[in-house]
């Protein structure tokens, strides 16, 4: 049966809508009040094109949650477990964000403009709203607001080339997690070596959503002889990576360690990190749970659309939250939440699976 979203006020468009539109989008989903883009030709095409070649994804849905003012960066380190000490302003970190408990809220980007501007690029959840509320009851000194600030992927193995041809040779010069503000037409755009695959390249973050159509229609115009297409993150693609999707593999019943993100939680001294005792004590004991690489035997599986219990001797001891088959490792690739005693390489579980139950083999690493 194929399902429509009916359009209203709650479901924004994006600067980039109407270059989706046209470039024959086939299905979204819902992520942060907007459509994010999720299949073009469909999931093998677009996972191999992308793969070889380069593609432009509308990735608004990334909203920022801007933090201006004196206390600006004091806010920030209160809301991240990670020690931002030593950022420097043109740096990109990766930041879990917890609450009270050590929980999950967001796995954003946080981007240093200097000590009393930041923009937290957010996944998936109603983040400014917990911001606002620190900052408030805290009593600091900072303005939190979602500028209009939307960015743009341009992701593939060619996206040094594209990107060059559209924002000169300067691009070269920015490494991997960092910025630089380049000029485009007559204004100038925040550019990062980033993004939400492992194929390599860049996120435009752009200012004032009136340029939107202006930049997409100079990426393609540039990108002809490239192959360039549409595209947007490809679940085939991140899962072999180990990307993790917020909401999916994580939420907030999960602990960054629990997530796999326990380099990120260097607590700085003298420093009042929300959640500081519980995710002390967590990294002292080590976590319960943890995600893990999975493969799943046997012919392509459906993409989940609930968790699917994981079980050792008929005694559920984890969950896959995200699976796919992979053409080029030629296995249903997973990722899955695994109990501590059941988490080695080499563990072999069953998953229950609307198409039955199937072999799961825990994995040494993600496919990359």
């Amino acid at each position: 049966m194929k399902h429509i979203i009916s359009h209203s006020r709650r479901l924004r468009d994006t600067p980039f809508t109407a270059g989706v539109e046209a470039a024959g989008v086939k299905s979204y989903t819902v992520y942060n009040h907007m459509l994010l883009p999720t299949v073009f030709e469909d999931a093998e095409f677009d996972y191999h094109h992308l793969k070889a070649h380069v593609q432009v994804w509308d990735v608004s849905v990334e909203r920022q949650v801007e933090l201006n003012g004196l206390d600006a960066s004091k806010l920030m380190q209160m809301l991240t477990p990670r020690d931002l000490g030593k950022m420097q302003s043109d740096q990109c970190y990766y930041v879990p964000i917890v609450d009270n408990k050590g929980k999950m809220l967001n796995d954003p980007v946080a981007i240093k403009h200097s000590d009393t501007r930041w923009w937290i690029s957010i996944a998936d959840s109603d983040l400014l709203l917990w911001v606002k509320g620190l900052a408030s009851g805290a009593g600091l000194n900072v303005d939190v607001f979602e500028p209009d600030v939307s960015p743009l992927a341009v992701q593939g193995p060619k996206s040094d080339i594209l990107m060059e041809r559209v924002f000169g040779n300067e691009v070269h010069n920015i490494r991997f997690f960092r910025q630089k503000r380049l000029t485009f037409a007559d204004t100038s755009f925040i550019v990062s070596r980033s993004g939400y695959s492992k194929q390599g390249g860049y996120e435009i973050y752009v200012e004032n959503g009136q340029y939107g159509m202006a930049l997409w229609d100079a990426l393609f115009k540039a990108g002809k002889d490239l192959n360039v297409r549409a595209g947007c993150p490809n679940l085939i693609e991140r899962i072999e990576g180990g990307l993790l999707s917020y909401g999916n593999d994580m939420n907030m019943e999960n602990t960054p360690l629990e997530c796999g993100l326990g380099r990120f939680c260097k607590l700085a001294k003298d420093v009042d990190h929300i959640g500081r005792e519980a995710l002390a004590l967590e990294i002292e004991q080590g976590p319960l749970r943890q995600i893990r690489a999975v493969s799943i035997l046997g012919e392509a599986i459906v993409p989940p659309r609930t968790a699917w219990p994981l079980l050792k001797n008929g005694v559920q001891v984890g969950q896959v939250t995200s699976a796919a088959w992979s053409p080029d490792f030629e296995t249903n690739v997973a990722i899955g939440m695994v109990d501590a005693q059941h988490w080695n390489p080499g563990t072999e579980l069953s998953v229950e699976t609307p198409q039955g139950s199937r072999i799961a083999c825990v994995e040494e690493r993600f496919w990359k």
